[in-house]
């Protein structure tokens, strides 16, 4: 991704991190219950631990590297984590982390957060950082990332305790800009090991929304690479970041983001999008 489009979108992050961070810790340390379902499988104490477990994590990374992780059971996983895997590197992190009260949880966030704050202020926000399964993502993307668990998890929180949480679109843009876009751009490794058998041939798709960078995505024969605007496409996607990524994650359908007008989808193939997004997928 260009260096530029990323330093420009650095101030933004960390502000947004800083906040979401804070909205979020705050939520979880004022539950009435925090034995309440979150998700399926998680209540809103296992979710909060979730989320802390990937703020520990990138505290450690952004400055040392995921082989500086003190606990093994995850440094081991790292490297070799897939996106179909990726749920069991989560249950490790949730069995190892044993912690469950809100409010050391809320403070362990507050202070990952002001760690990873602290450590990048003068770095390099396009440096490029290990990830999962062998992949890169420029500095950058690593907060953007951390901002949409907090986004995303946020909102399963609050739907569980009936509370109101808020998402600014420019905010959860920059999951698609500085980590989807970087990710793929700086190299995702093995993470999209285990899709089904690709396509042969092109397929390109064109990504735009009013608070992200136009962007094309084209998988040549179920590789998956990041091109400038204004080629050939087969698909144009027009979104609302937050819809988009709430899809992204399983937390809205695509027929229902579609009904709303929130994710629309035109081109002179169509049709191409699902076989595209068989391989560029995300856990859900």
């Amino acid at each position: 991704m260009d260096p530029l489009i990323i330093g420009d979108r650095w101030r933004t992050v960390r502000a947004a991190l800083q906040s979401t961070g804070d909205r979020f810790a705050g939520m979880v340390e004022s539950a009435p219950d925090p034995h309440a379902m979150a998700t399926a499988d998680w209540s809103v104490a296992d979710t909060a631990a979730h989320v802390a477990v990937i703020s520990g994590m990138y505290a450690v990374m952004v400055s040392e590297g995921h082989a500086a992780l003190p606990v093994p059971a995850l440094a081991e996983r790292i490297p070799f984590t897939t996106v179909d895997t990726v749920a069991g590197l989560n249950e490790v992190g949730l069995r190892v982390h044993t912690e469950r009260d809100p409010r050391v949880l809320a403070r362990r966030l507050r202070e990952d957060v002001a760690r990873i704050l602290g450590t990048t202020g003068d770095l390099d926000p396009a440096a490029p950082v290990d990830w999962l399964g062998g992949s890169r993502v420029p500095l950058a993307g690593v907060l953007a990332h951390l901002l949409n668990e907090f986004q995303i998890h946020g909102r399963d929180v609050a739907r569980a305790l009936r509370a109101t949480w808020a998402v600014p679109p420019g905010e959860a843009a920059l999951f698609f800009d500085l980590f989807l876009v970087g990710v793929t751009r700086y190299g995702y490794g093995r993470l999209l090991d285990g899709a089904p058998p690709p396509r042969p041939g092109r397929i390109a798709v064109e990504f735009r929304s009013r608070h992200t960078v136009p962007v094309t995505m084209a998988m040549t024969d179920g590789r998956v690479s990041v091109e400038e605007p204004g080629g050939p496409t087969d698909v144009r996607l027009s979104f609302d970041p937050v819809t988009l990524n709430l899809m992204l994650f399983g937390r809205v359908g695509r027929v229902r983001a579609a009904l709303t007008g929130k994710v629309t989808v035109r081109g002179r193939r169509p049709w191409l999008l699902p076989v595209f997004m068989r391989t560029m997928r995300l856990p859900s």
